[in-house]
């Protein structure tokens, strides 16, 4: 199973639902709360391709994106594939 991350923020509501889904398909995610360390935003921002909002997650070296895009690839049976890799 590769390296999961995920920049979060804290109180964020769809960094808690990101995380529920990687946690529920059984990964350990590395989560980076980034909101509160500009060195670790500015990679986050920089990993992302200029994206700014919380969450963003990584597989392996794969940006899946938001929460919207992880419980989209989920949807369409293609984050276990992924996740697999």
């Amino acid at each position: 199973m590769p390296d999961v991350t995920i920049y979060t923020k804290p109180g964020c509501p769809y960094c808690t639902m990101a995380l529920s889904l990687l946690k529920k398909k059984g990964t350990v995610p590395t989560e980076i709360v980034a909101s509160r360390d500009p060195a670790k935003k500015q990679e986050m921002i920089q990993r992302s391709g200029g994206r700014m909002t919380f969450p963003q997650v990584f597989i392996g070296d794969t940006h899946v994106g938001g929460s919207d895009e992880l419980h989209a690839l989920d949807r369409k049976g293609e984050l276990d594939a992924l996740l697999a890799a």
